[in-house]
């Protein structure tokens, strides 16, 4: 089991809403906690069908940012208990002996607001105890060392902080993988920060003593998703074979006019309709390997890209080339470019603007043809 929380940064970029589906399909969390969506409940509602969630509560945005978001798995009860600009507090498994809290958090972006979410958390601290964990991007950091670049954190902007974690019993989880969580331009500097983290009483953890976080990787936006894995002994993922399918993207390179023509070259014995069976199933034989070879997956080309980025983000927060990061998310734009029209073309719809980028429309009526 495990639960995702990210500041989306906004869901009207269709390329951060198929970086969250593909999250929730690789990790398949059991409660997703989102902030800054942007986005009106109508909105939300259709990415809850779209990822088939059973259950969405959402703090709507506020003029033209803000905006929370929590949604759960089949399966699983959850009673949401409160809300705020600052928060979504819930019972998992509510009603049961296995209950426990579960509060997305999300502070003041702005450091005189800041207060107002402290407080609003030391409030939350007041209910009917029970283990209690807290998630989700505090907009602050507990100490220096969780910040590169930049001017220097106010001391009293992190021990406020600190305070409040200590009146409410919360513990840092910790994490593992990148050790920011954020990273942006600030009057020319590059910065780095851990802005997201999971915090918990001690009931909490001992009701999941093996939980770990993770800072996952992203590619459109600033902040890492947080996964929390409560039981990291049953991660499991699955993978599926794909059937075969010639892609229309392979037309821009010549080897697959090649490979075609060698292909149809060979002379079977036969009738003619077993010359064209036989050849159409060599074409088809001789395409997946020059496919493999010499084209390659999009998809693993993807995710090659996205670990060199990862490894070049590294090393530019410890005072590497910004021009490599650059260059690699250009190359990347252009691999997601070529992903999105081949679901184009398996989407078999040909009224759409062959410039409309919406990966995730076609993924969904390609995949509901199956």
């Amino acid at each position: 089991m495990s639960c995702l929380a990210w500041n989306c940064h906004g869901l009207g970029n269709w390329r951060a809403r198929i970086e969250l589906k593909e999250l929730i399909q690789a990790k398949d969390p059991l409660v997703v906690f989102l902030s800054e969506t942007w986005s009106k409940k109508d909105q939300l509602e259709k990415i809850r069908c779209n990822i088939k969630y059973a259950g969405l509560f959402v703090v709507p945005k506020q003029d033209v940012g803000g905006g929370l978001a929590l949604l759960w798995k089949h399966g699983v009860t959850v009673w949401v208990d409160s809300f705020s600009r600052f928060h979504i507090d819930a019972k998992v498994h509510g009603g049961s002996a296995d209950a426990w809290r579960f509060t997305g958090f999300y502070g003041a972006p702005d450091a005189q607001d800041r207060e107002d979410a402290w407080a609003m958390m030391r409030l939350l601290n007041s209910k009917p105890h029970l283990p209690w964990l807290c998630m989700g991007d505090f907009n602050e950091i507990l100490f220096t060392e969780e910040k590169g670049g930049g001017r220097i954190r106010p001391h009293c902007q992190m021990q406020a902080f600190r305070d409040t974690l200590d009146v409410c019993g919360f513990v840092d989880l910790g994490f593992t993988d990148p050790e920011f969580t954020w990273n942006g331009n600030r009057h020319g500097h590059i910065i780095w920060e851990r802005l997201d983290r999971g915090v918990a009483n001690h009931d909490w953890l001992e009701k999941f003593p093996t939980a770990t976080i993770r800072h996952l990787h992203y590619v459109e936006l600033d902040y890492r998703p947080l996964l929390l894995i409560l039981d990291p002994n049953g991660e499991s993922q699955r993978w599926k074979r794909k059937p075969f399918r010639f892609e229309e993207m392979w037309l821009a390179d010549r080897g697959c006019s090649d490979t075609v023509l060698r292909a149809w070259e060979s002379q079977p014995r036969g009738q003619p309709m077993f010359w064209v069976s036989t050849k159409l199933k060599k074409c088809k034989k001789m395409l997946k390997a020059w496919s493999k070879d010499h084209f390659g997956s999009v998809k693993k080309q993807i995710v090659q890209k996205k670990e060199l980025l990862w490894k070049a983000e590294e090393e530019l927060a410890n005072g590497g080339s910004h021009d490599s990061v650059v260059e690699l998310r250009r190359d990347l734009n252009v691999l997601l470019d070529k992903e999105n029209h081949m679901w184009a073309q398996r989407s078999r719809i040909q009224w759409l603007i062959n410039g409309d980028r919406n990966t995730g429309y076609f993924h969904g009526v390609a995949t509901q043809r199956k």
